[in-house]
Order: C-alpha cells, then sequence, then structure tokens
C-alpha cells in the first residue's frame, strides 16, 4: 500500500530525452493521470510482480505507479527504443522496481492489472489485447486510456474481441479510460503474413508497423528507381525498415551485396525478421533495434535507404527526420548515398543539401519526392581510406 503521507513524485519532471524534444512535445499528458486515478485501488490491491505497463511513452504510467501508488515488480513494454530510454533515465533515482520485457508471456504472465496507453493502430491494438489475453491471469483488468480525440467505438469492439465485459470511464480533460476485464484467451493471428504478387516476395507484420503486410505508396514509388541508387554499393541499411520490404529487395536484386535493416520499434525489428527469414535471405541481411544508426560505425555504408516518418506521437513534427538525416551523414562513406522518399509538401530538399551533400530529385508523383543525396568528400579526402567503391563515385 502507498504511503499517502510520502512525498508524491511530480509527473510534469519527466522530459522526452532521448527523443525530440519541443515545446509543443510532452512526456505525460492528461490520459496518463487519468489512468492512473482510474486504476490507483486496482494497483494498491495487486500482489508484488502483477501489475504492467505497456505502451508507456516515456514512462509516466510506470512512474507513478511504482512511486506513487506502491507498485512493485512492475513489467513494462514500450515499443520504441526510445521510450526505453527515456523510462530509465526518468527512474533513475526515483524508483528501481521496473523492468523492460518484450510483449508475450514473460511480460504478461499473472499480470492482475495492466496499464495501457491505447495506440491508434487498430492492428497494434489488436495484438497487444490478444496478448494480455492470452497471457495474463483470469482476474486481470486492463486500464487502456487515451485521448478522446484518438479512440473510436472501433476499439471498444477490438476490445470485446478479447475481453468478456468492457466498462467505459467518464471523460476528463479530454481523455477517456476503457476498462476491460474477463479475458477470452485465443492464439495470436500476428505476426500476419502475406505473399505479395507486385513484388513477388513475403511480407510479414506486426501489429504496429505502419500499413501492417501491405506496400504503401511512398516506398512503392522508392522501390520503382531502387535499381538506380548506386549499383556499385557493397553494403546497404534500410533506416526505419518496417517490415523489411526496401532490405529484402535490395537483398534479393543484389546477390553481392550485404544489408542491415534497423528500426527503434521492437514491432518493426520483429516484422523485418520475420520478413528476411520468410524470403530466405538470413544470411545477408542482419536485423537490428536501433535508435536511428548510434550503433553503426562512422563513414561505413555506401548506400543508405530511407522513408522517413514525419509525427512524432500524433504532432506533426519533422525533428526525428532530422535526426535520421544527421545519422545517416555520419554512417555513409564519403561519396556514398542515402535515397529518401517523402511526402513532397514537407521539402525535405533544402536540408538534405546541408546535412548530407549534393541533392537531386530522381522521381516524383502528385503526393511523393524520391531523392539522392550525396555524402560530400571532405576537404582532406586524399587522407581518408577510401574503399574501391569510394573512388569509383566520382562523376
Amino acid at each position: 500500500m502507498p504511503d499517502n503521507d510520502a512525498p508524491q513524485f511530480d509527473l510534469a519532471r519527466l522530459r522526452r530525452w532521448p527523443d525530440v524534444e519541443a515545446p509543443n512535445l510532452f512526456a505525460v499528458d492528461a490520459s496518463d493521470r487519468l489512468i492512473l486515478d482510474e486504476a490507483s485501488d486496482a494497483i494498491a490491491a495487486a500482489a508484488p510482480g502483477t501489475v504492467v505497463v505497456i505502451n508507456d511513452h516515456y514512462g509516466a504510467l510506470a512512474i507513478g505507479a511504482a512511486a506513487n501508488l506502491g507498485a512493485t515488480g512492475v513489467r513494462v513494454f514500450q515499443d520504441a527504443l526510445v521510450g526505453e530510454a527515456a523510462l530509465a533515465a526518468n527512474a533513475r533515482g526515483v524508483t528501481t522496481e521496473l523492468t523492460s520485457l518484450p510483449l508475450g508471456e514473460s511480460l504478461l504472465s499473472g499480470a492482475a492489472v495492466v496499464l495501457l496507453q491505447v495506440p491508434r493502430s487498430l492492428a497494434e491494438l489488436d495484438e497487444i489485447a490478444s496478448e494480455i489475453a492470452r497471457w495474463a491471469d483470469p482476474s486481470v483488468v486492463v486500464f487502456a486510456g487515451g485521448r478522446i480525440k484518438h479512440l473510436s467505438l472501433t476499439m471498444n469492439a477490438v476490445l470485446t474481441k478479447h475481453f468478456g465485459r468492457l466498462d467505459v470511464s467518464l471523460a476528463r480533460q479530454k481523455s477517456r479510460v476503457l476498462i476491460a476485464r474477463e479475458p477470452l484467451s485465443a492464439e495470436s493471428n500476428f505476426p500476419v503474413r502475406e505473399y505479395n504478387q507486385e513484388l513477388g516476395l513475403w511480407v510479414c507484420a506486426h501489429g504496429a508497423v505502419f500499413a501492417g503486410a501491405k506496400l504503401d505508396l511512398g516506398t512503392r514509388l522508392l522501390l520503382s528507381v531502387l535499381d538506380d541508387a548506386l549499383p556499385a554499393a557493397a553494403t546497404a541499411i534500410d533506416l526505419g525498415s518496417g517490415t523489411g520490404i526496401l532490405a529484402v529487395s535490395l537483398a534479393r536484386s543484389r546477390p553481392d551485396i550485404s544489408v542491415i535493416a534497423t528500426d527503434q520499434s521492437a514491432a518493426a525489428v520483429a516484422s523485418s525478421l520475420a520478413t528476411v527469414e520468410a524470403n530466405g535471405l538470413a544470411d545477408r541481411v542482419s536485423v537490428v533495434r536501433d535508435d536511428g544508426l548510434k550503433s553503426q560505425p562512422d563513414s561505413s555504408a555506401d548506400l543508405i535507404v530511407l522513408n522517413p516518418p514525419f509525427h512524432v506521437g500524433a504532432t506533426v513534427h519533422t525533428g526525428l527526420a532530422d535526426r535520421l538525416f544527421r545519422d545517416a551523414a555520419r554512417v555513409l562513406r564519403p561519396g556514398g548515398e542515402l535515397w529518401t522518399v517523402y511526402n513532397s509538401h514537407l521539402d525535405y530538399r533544402p536540408t538534405l543539401q546541408s546535412v548530407i551533400g549534393s541533392t537531386r530529385e530522381v522521381v516524383r508523383n502528385n503526393k511523393f519526392t524520391v531523392t539522392s543525396s550525396r555524402r560530400r568528400v571532405p576537404p582532406n579526402a586524399g587522407e581518408v581510406n577510401l574503399s574501391p567503391l569510394d573512388s569509383s563515385l566520382e562523376r
């Protein structure tokens, strides 16, 4: 039981770091506070190790449950790697009761209380709900909250597919909590696996991945010119790999190339790995969970392909794309290239020109633009150990 006389940790102190920080981006919102308030009695009554937190953005739910409501042995799953890092940073010196785990049995076995920030994707909600129903204690109560503008009646239908009872809280500060009980056990249908006739390859997708197992329009446009992307490249990175379509397409069309597929999303990494394995390319495509390209050495890649996000959470913001461009500039070899597809109205070309180097438009349609940016060769290039590829790139 929490000590009601003990000082409460002020959730307003939480930061988003190392994620993008800006005046219009916040680490805690009204839905976090409402979830904690609605679940407070259940958390107080929960046995040690039976409180689970899913989709906590930056730690408000997990830290609030442990530091302010007395939960111990709290298990946490966050799809985003930067969310895990922010939680660890925010929890430092506040609580040691938190453990990050992957979505599945180790996270949810025996769970009695689940705190969930409702994802905007119905497929992601479907997968999360199915995993809770599959592994949690039969007495589990799920407190799933969010901003009202992001909730829909269809989400109720997804939850009632996996739970026998659903109650809805009163609204507060434009937020609401859906409270689910009586889990209906079922096998998971994820990852989804579909054969794409247009591409001639299998695509696998977990619920949180953008576009699911379908081919999104931006990736389709980039694929239409991918054969022209630095044909001599020996090493390539699919940055923000999603389901791994670009990585697999590069490896399949270029037998001698080595490809890394990287994403910060746990669901994307699992999807990319499943897609790579389904197409028999595990020997030439490695899959890495990474915050941008932090784990990649400087000047180590000939080619990087990127379909950058233009949202940070639910907010339109180009800060994440800018970070990815800077990562690409560091990891590309001098003379290497970044091929980027983006919504044309965002006009990333001046930024790419500044951060990477000479940038040209490759193809454009009524919605998307593909550019090729060549990593500038520094003035002392003669002192740099360039690969044979680098010396062939002068044109």
